[in-house]
């Protein structure tokens, strides 16, 4: 397997492919069958006077500028060891830079383009992490692949005075504008632009559908294990004033600029540890350990994501949506929680996720022989992820536009099959880059086997055919039929598989979570 810590170039760099964008020349290489640039400058660093400002234009540069390496790291939690590669805090400032993977950087080809929007709780991530090596897509879909960084955790995301809220999301905003006003050159069509990401990536997606600014950037979407986390307005606030206190700062953009943004993240990371202490203040939010999410501040992001694509904001957008059977295990396992949770952990969980006055009864009635394990998991997979991403899917049709639903039902065969089908397996099925990041954990010896391939063919022909039709070979969903594509190794289509769940979600509408007064 190769990842981009060991691409093998097939020219060398002075004889590499040469691309003019709007703001100057670069020049990429040439590693099996593609060009591929990186670390291209898509807005200016955010760093002094652009510091927790919008994204500003890139300057033009002189010459043929090298688009060789990645660009560094937005500042960042250290994290999960693993999942995002431990970002190196010394790298440079130019973090807004994006990467493209293309057959043949002929203005004429105009292929489909397909944009990639990273995870990682919106405080991690970076488009340069092994995981997100594009070439497989890039070559067996025969399309242009693009890939970028975007401001995460305090700098991106936290609601502070003197600053526009949900910078995060305006850093993925201008990156789409870059890729409109500059794909055709590497052999993309600007008309056929599909976004796709997982996690976080997958609830920015969900977001950019109801971003006005992001209206006509794309006419495709695929969102992989949507989050159910936007925040309102006041619990947002609340949350940075609390981020804040922990460097002694109030939460204004004046004094947040004065701590370097590569050491603000231990305010961050410090108020993460304990947010449980918190839960009356800031209810579901507490147990996430992430204080930052898509703000629904009535401007960038004018309401939630399922209140604009009932509204009808989706309509010109196809869409496919789509989760993992056990989403949650993986952080069971993560967290050493795994034939350890207590009956006392599940009452607690079914009363603060579970929908209703008699949520908590419904589960327990719906699932009766469930172990506490098995009902944790459920309600957490369902809270967090399947019924946010169902409901997505749910939306759309009623908006009037088309949705696409899916389960991924195929167990990871990595650390002893404890994993299952959990959070962020589809991400190395997808990329083919199963000893990368999570791959390592999630395949036993980074090797896939052939049932692990065949999935992971499906994933990506079925993705780039979407990418290239609006179409990737399953029936859409409807509220009738409820048809969903169940991969896994004999994959079929039937009706969706959690319908227990779905009817304990039934009607319920996900809103910004608000400040608990």
């Amino acid at each position: 397997m190769t990842t981009a810590e060991s691409r093998t170039p097939t020219a060398d760099d002075e004889t590499g492919p040469v691309v003019r964008t709007a703001a100057g020349a670069v020049r990429g290489r040439r590693e099996d069958g593609l060009a591929v640039f990186r670390g291209i400058p898509f807005a200016e660093p955010p760093v002094g006077e652009g510091r927790f400002r919008a994204p500003r234009p890139v300057r033009a540069w002189e010459g043929t500028r090298e688009a060789y390496a990645f660009g560094p790291p937005p500042p960042q939690e250290l994290g999960i060891p693993g999942r995002t590669g431990f970002p190196d805090r010394s790298l440079g400032d130019d973090w807004l830079t994006v990467n493209v993977w293309t057959p043949d950087p002929d203005p004429a080809a105009r292929r489909p383009v397909m944009v990639w929007i990273y995870g990682g709780a919106y405080k991690l991530g970076h488009a340069g992490s092994p995981g997100y090596d594009a070439r497989h897509i890039a070559r067996d879909g025969d399309l242009v692949v693009v890939t970028f960084n975007y401001r995460v955790g305090i700098e991106g995301f936290a609601r502070i005075e003197g600053a526009p809220a949900n910078r995060g999301l305006l850093d993925q905003v201008a990156a789409l504008e870059w890729v409109r006003d500059n794909i055709e050159a590497f052999g993309g069509d600007p008309e056929q632009v599909t976004v796709f990401g997982e996690s976080a990536g997958a609830g920015s997606v969900a977001a950019l559908l109801a971003v006005p600014h992001a209206a006509g950037l794309f006419r495709r979407a695929i969102a992989q294990s949507v989050p159910g986390t936007y925040f309102s307005d006041e619990l947002a606030r609340d949350l940075a004033t609390a981020i804040a206190a922990e460097a002694g700062l109030r939460p204004t953009a004046a004094d947040l600029s004065t701590v370097d943004p590569r050491r603000l993240t231990d305010a961050g990371q410090a108020l993460s540890a304990k947010m449980l202490q918190y839960q009356d203040r800031w209810g579901q939010v507490a147990p996430t350990v992430t204080p930052f999410s898509p703000v629904v501040d009535g401007e960038v992001l004018p309401t939630t994501p399922w209140r604009a694509l009932a509204d009808g904001a989706g309509r010109d957008v196809e869409l496919i949506t789509g989760h993992n059977r056990e989403e949650y295990q993986l952080f069971l396992v993560l967290g050493g929680m795994l034939g350890r949770i207590t009956d006392e952990q599940v009452t607690g969980a079914l009363r603060l996720f579970a929908p209703g006055p008699d949520g908590e009864a419904a589960y327990r009635a719906a699932f009766p022989d469930a172990t506490p394990d098995e009902l944790y998991e459920r309600i957490q997979s369902d809270w967090l992820f399947r019924m946010p991403t169902l409901h997505l899917a749910e939306a759309q049709v009623a908006g009037g536009g088309r949705a696409y639903a899916y389960e991924l039902t195929w167990p990871a065969p990595g650390s002893g099959g404890v994993l299952r089908a959990c959070h962020g397996l589809d991400i190395p099925l997808v990329f083919g880059t199963f000893t990368a990041d999570l791959g390592s954990l999630l395949f036993a010896d980074g090797e896939p086997g052939p049932e692990a391939e065949a999935l992971a063919s499906r994933f990506r022909t079925s993705w780039t055919r979407f990418a290239r039709t609006g179409d990737p070979g399953w029936p859409a969903y409807d509220t009738e039929r409820r048809l969903v594509q169940v991969l896994d190794a004999e994959p079929k289509v039937t009706a969706y598989p959690e319908e227990t769940s779905r009817r304990i979600w039934e009607g319920y509408e996900f809103p910004a979570l608000p400040l608990l007064r």
